[in-house]
């Protein structure tokens, strides 16, 4: 029956009330004390950078062969194999062995099962290729090998990527995977592009080294020079600790000095390992590396326990920061290069903005006018819901702070389409009801219930549609999916409780007259 008791009208009033309160934050430009939410806008509102990033998988490359060299000298020296003449050339490692053992190696590459050259099991395919050229044997990435490095690349570039544009606060960032090798960036409402260009340029590979003008140094040394161009020096290629054994970096102002420092803290093992390097090696030299330059080269005057330290280089406050920031959030496993750079303007932005709610009034006005002469007084209470419906949504939105984008604006408009449709199927079958009913309650109450089950056929294979949208699709049709799926529950809400309780005391006071509809 078309029957609303006090308790659900309550109910529906203070919903209604709730969110037209909530999205009254967007509406009317001004921050409440109570929620402090709005609905955010999306790179081609707010205007903002598009960064497209290609990952450099040749250091990659080049460290795991590197890392495998000295694998396979273990691996065979195990077996009693000599390997001879192991280097590494054009991504391609090679060596020899003695002829009576040739056949034993390729066994153990080629193996389903090697434990020198896995992903078989798996992928069906190994991790690298086992060539003899002119008796000597060239290892090299499979195809297989060479996906499952870029892909294990990206998803590691993709993640410290993420924590560095959350450390500087960007507003609802979205970061995509694009092919194996590339991660696309767009930043609404960015203020200093160049900034967060130059933090993402930095690949951030931390390592301490001692300086050694020793050209017997067993580890051997490499000429490096210091990151403000002021000189060079040799250093040790023995990294004593790397940026994997900070646990926290932030920038502090030294007391003493007055000077800009980044202080560090280590990890257990590094703390340990550190603080053994110091206590042995008072007076010499420690280079601090970063991306293959010196910030600094401290003298060792006393053992550093305790797994902290300071880290200076003439630092100020803002660049203190992003090495704190580039620290703490990892180094990169590649560098990142920049080919793709677009920055959209706020008046672009607001152009889009004032082209899609223009397109949403005229339609909005469009299927009012018709609704209000197809259907008189229901048309009236069928307007009113669509504007509670929009305002609702509205405030949905501003509640979980989501993003709003040009195509989300028409998945607002679709919600409208959704909302008047819904409303057609009612009125249309409350019609055919009148025709064998007299009584004007039963026939609205008989109306809003045989309606029911088209309505949410038609929504729910509707929002099936935005879920797969939302978890298939990426960045604009997200935002579209969002507000069409947010839109089909509020336009459920708003026709069978806020439509079906006007329409319910609309007829209850008019019970008796003829031709309601």
């Amino acid at each position: 029956m078309l029957y609303f008791s006090k308790l659900r009208i309550i109910f529906v009033s203070i919903f209604c009330l709730f969110f037209i309160f909530v999205a009254s934050n967007n509406l009317l430009h001004q921050d409440s004390r109570f929620i402090d939410k709005k609905i955010n806008l999306g790179l081609d509102l707010q205007g903002g950078s598009y960064l497209l990033l290609e990952i450099d998988n040749a250091p990659v490359i080049e460290q795991k062969l590197q890392n495998t060299s000295t694998l396979i000298r273990s691996f065979f020296k195990e077996k009693n194999i000599r390997i001879a003449n192991l280097n590494l050339t054009n991504d391609k490692l090679s060596f020899s062995v003695e002829d009576n053992f040739k056949q034993q190696v390729i066994d153990e590459f080629k193996s389903q099962n090697s434990d020198i050259n896995p992903y078989y099991p798996v992928f069906k395919s190994h991790q690298f290729n086992l060539e003899e050229v002119g008796g000597v044997f060239e290892v090299s990435f499979s195809n297989q090998g060479l996906v499952e490095l870029k892909t294990s690349s990206q998803d590691q570039a993709l993640e410290i990527v993420r924590r560095r544009i959350d450390e500087i606060g960007t507003n609802e960032p979205n970061i995509l995977k694009r092919g194996n090798d590339r991660v696309l960036v767009e930043l609404p409402g960015l203020d200093d592009p160049m900034r967060i260009k130059s933090l993402l340029g930095k690949t951030a590979n931390l390592t301490f080294r001692f300086v050694s003008n020793d050209n017997q140094d067993s580890f051997g040394v490499e000429k490096l020079e210091y990151e403000d161009g002021s000189s060079e020096d040799f250093v040790s290629k023995r990294i004593i600790l790397s940026g994997e054994n900070l646990l926290d970096a932030q920038p502090r102002m030294n007391n003493q000095t007055n000077e800009t420092v980044v202080s560090f803290t280590l990890d257990r093992v590094g703390a340990k390992r550190f603080g053994k390097a110091t206590s042995s090696n008072i007076g010499r030299q420690l280079a601090i590396v970063l991306d293959g330059k010196i910030i600094s080269a401290p003298v060792i005057r006393d053992t550093i326990a305790g797994g902290n330290g300071q880290i200076s280089g003439g630092f100020t406050f803002q660049s203190a920061t992003d090495l704190a920031l580039l620290l703490r959030s990892g180094a990169l496993p590649a560098p990142l290069n920049i080919i793709e750079e677009r920055t959209v303007g706020p008046d672009l932005g607001q152009d889009s903005i004032n082209a899609g709610m223009i397109a949403l009034l005229i339609g909005f006005l469009l299927v009012i006018i018709y609704i209000f002469f197809k259907y008189k007084v229901f048309g009236f209470i069928t307007n009113f819901t669509l504007i509670v419906n929009l305002i609702i949504l509205l405030g949905v939105l501003t509640l979980f702070e989501a993003t709003l984008t040009l195509p989300g604006i028409a998945g607002i408009i679709l919600t409208v389409g959704m909302a008047v449709d819904a409303n057609v199927l009612i009125f249309e079958r409350i019609k055919e009801e009148l025709k064998n009913e007299k009584n004007n309650i039963i026939a609205f109450d008989s109306g809003y219930t045989k309606s029911r089950t088209a309505i949410l056929d038609a929504n729910i294979t509707t929002l099936l549609a935005a879920i797969i949208l939302f978890f298939m699709g990426s960045g604009p049709i997200k935002g579209f999916s969002v507000t069409l799926g947010v839109g089909i529950f509020t336009t459920l809400f708003s026709v069978y409780f806020i439509a079906r309780l006007l329409t319910a005391i609309y007829v209850s006071k008019n019970k008796d007259k003829e031709a309601l509809i």
